[in-house]
């Protein structure tokens, strides 16, 4: 007989201090949404869709709660098993809100 398959341990979670802001005024069944996808993600750091271009390194999932869809941008760190949550939103200028806080960090 087979050994059964090891368990992965999930990525250590971590978050941009605006993630943090955002998230604590969503509404409850938001967030604890959210902290079902963030350990949906920790155990699988490439469940979210790649993003490329000046986002490049940074995944996005998403996922429907009540008929809207909600966006969750993260940049996983292999090395460090570790998962750094972006952002958090609607698709309305998501991207674009997202490149230009990345930039903003940078500097």
């Amino acid at each position: 007989m087979g050994a059964l398959p090891r368990e992965r341990k999930p990525y250590q979670q971590l978050a941009y201090p605006k993630y943090n802001q955002t998230k604590k005024k969503l509404p409850e069944i938001l967030r604890k949404e959210l902290n079902l996808q963030e350990n949906l993600i920790a155990q699988n750091p490439l469940l979210g869709m790649p993003k490329k271009g000046e986002l490049r390194g940074i995944y996005v999932h998403k996922f429907n709660l009540l008929g809207q869809e909600y966006l969750l941008a993260y940049r996983p760190d292999h090395k460090a098993k570790a998962i750094i949550f972006l952002a958090i939103g609607g698709h309305e200028n998501f991207y674009r809100d997202l490149a230009h806080y990345l930039k903003k960090q940078e500097n």
